[in-house]
């Protein structure tokens, strides 16, 4: 019975683990103008997908370009090897931004899972709080929504697109355009909360990594006073920037509120 108890805990712990972040992705960031094309929702990892994403959890999803603004429409949707894609035709030439946003979603854990995800996640602030406040040893009902953007260039012309704040409860503004710069060089976002920088805040980066997990190859760095994050994307490819704001919660049967934040893009 031990045994089967604790398989079924790392069974629950990995599914914990690897099917919590989201990634709005595309498998060709460059793309020809006036040309149909498809994103696509990574619920897991930035490698792999573990579950698609029910409509009703979707909101604030839009497209925006030069002299192109565009709602995501549910018929625009459609599901494939727990992915959930998303068919749209892209305008004129441009640096297109692309943002969705959720829903808030529960989940409750026991301290030991708790802990560890919190641990997986890099959120050592929360931990630090917790053990100095003394729920170390407590469980927790998690209430938590997700929020993503990926920056886009069609055909060669760059525009100020990039920069687009969505007004979500969290997001990456980028400051940089990625589509300017090339493997090596700075690129610059700055991390928003509510509207407002957000300093000092923990920030995860990487791509994909053949043979690896790129959660396993992150870098982390913190934001300035002004909540500005620089990164420096060692080569080319795809790659993300990813960070969570997890808080103490007042509402009743909810202990932490978390939004997560994850912007995506191609450096040449």
């Amino acid at each position: 019975m031990k045994r089967i108890f604790s398989l079924a805990l790392v069974i629950a712990c990995f599914l914990i683990f690897s099917s919590h972040e989201l990634f709005l992705k595309s498998d060709n960031y460059f793309i020809a103008p006036n040309t149909a094309t498809e994103l696509f929702l990574f619920n897991g990892t930035f490698d792999t997908s573990e579950n698609i994403i029910s409509r009703d959890r979707i909101t604030a999803a839009r497209i925006i370009g030069p002299a192109f603004d565009e709602a995501i429409l549910n018929t625009a949707y459609y599901d494939k090897d727990k992915s959930t894609f998303i068919r749209f035709t892209s305008g004129d030439e441009g640096t297109y931004a692309v943002g969705i946003s959720t829903k808030p979603n529960m989940i409750e854990m026991d301290a030991k899972a708790f802990n560890g995800y919190l641990d997986h996640e890099g959120l050592e602030d929360t931990l630090k709080e917790r053990k100095e406040d003394g729920s170390i040893n407590s469980g927790a009902k998690e209430s938590y929504a997700k929020h993503v953007k990926a920056i886009l260039q069609v055909g060669d012309t760059r525009s100020s697109e990039f920069e687009t704040e969505f007004g979500f409860p969290i997001e990456f503004v980028a400051k940089t355009n990625p589509y300017a710069a090339k493997a090596g060089e700075e690129l610059s976002f700055q991390l928003l909360r509510d509207g407002k920088p957000l300093p000092n805040h923990i920030c995860h980066f990487s791509t994909s990594v053949p043979g690896k997990d790129a959660h396993d190859n992150e870098n982390s760095k913190r934001t300035d006073s002004n909540g500005l994050v620089t990164i420096t994307p060692n080569k080319a490819g795809n790659w993300y920037l990813a960070t969570i704001h997890m808080e103490k919660s007042d509402d009743e049967g909810v202990d932490y509120q978390s939004n997560w934040a994850t912007i995506t893009f191609a450096v040449e």
